[in-house]
């Protein structure tokens, strides 16, 4: 039996918490992997267990986002299901927008899936999503001020049993106007962070969220990843929020 991130997440029926803000405030915040949560009508196949890992969202992320969010002033689009339903920061054509096999985990209930259970999906969980992201960004653009997009997500302290030096890392693609300065910004931080540049994942993958919202309309973007071993409670998450808000309030404003 799988469980939700949280119970409040159980009850919520859209496939997104949407968190309202000021379309003018220059800034649109999504998380792809916010929750665990899978509906009771479909079955997965996998243990509980597996739904505390990374496999299943981004751990800690959700909790980064709300607190950002709070106190910028500035509206944000949640997943309210778990990646391994269906992936949102994929494109529609990607192998792994629906995983049947993910960091060793077989999902029995994804082996099978054929096009008509991927469409459903998508019409259930995915299409909403990216209709709560346009809705926020054609706010903004309504209010006269174009947003920058700024994705959450975190990372697993080790890969195949090697640690990752980074403890944050900004993802881009060809367009670094608003990636490079929140990389010197942290770059420079009291804390002594080591910052990914592009690290610890590459940016600009075809057809993800940022691909989707923000590069094909142009707008300034980048990808937030912080290491989910700082992030896993209410101390650390505060401290990466309060440190994110810091360093976005001057880029909103520019």
């Amino acid at each position: 039996m799988t469980r939700p991130e949280n119970e409040a997440a159980a009850q919520v029926p859209h496939p997104c918490e949407i968190i309202p803000g000021d379309p003018a405030c220059g800034l649109v915040i999504v998380c792809d992997h916010a929750s665990n949560f899978v509906p009771p009508d479909i079955e997965l196949g996998l243990p509980p267990s597996e739904f505390a890992r990374h496999i299943a969202y981004d751990i800690g992320a959700a909790a980064v986002t709300r607190s950002l969010a709070a106190q910028l002033g500035a509206p944000a689009i949640l997943t309210n299901f778990s990646r391994l339903i269906i992936d949102p920061n994929r494109g529609r054509a990607d192998p792994t927008l629906v995983m049947r096999l993910s960091d060793g985990a077989v999902v029995p209930g994804n082996a099978r899936i054929d096009a008509a259970g991927k469409l459903a999906r998508i019409a259930r969980f995915y299409a909403p999503f990216d209709e709560a992201i346009d809705a926020a960004i054609s706010a903004a653009e309504t209010a006269g001020r174009p947003a920058k997009i700024l994705t959450m997500h975190s990372f697993t302290p080790y890969w195949r049993g090697i640690p990752r030096p980074w403890q944050v890392g900004i993802l881009y693609d060809h367009d670094a106007r608003f990636a490079r300065p929140l990389i010197d910004a942290l770059a420079a931080d009291p804390a002594g962070l080591t910052v990914g540049d592009n690290q610890p994942y590459g940016g600009g993958l075809p057809g993800d969220t940022i691909d989707r919202h923000a590069t094909a309309r142009g707008l300034p973007n980048a990808l937030v990843e912080i290491r989910q071993d700082l992030i896993t409670d209410e101390a650390g998450q505060a401290e990466w929020a309060a440190r994110f808000a810091r360093i976005l309030r001057p880029l909103m404003a520019a």
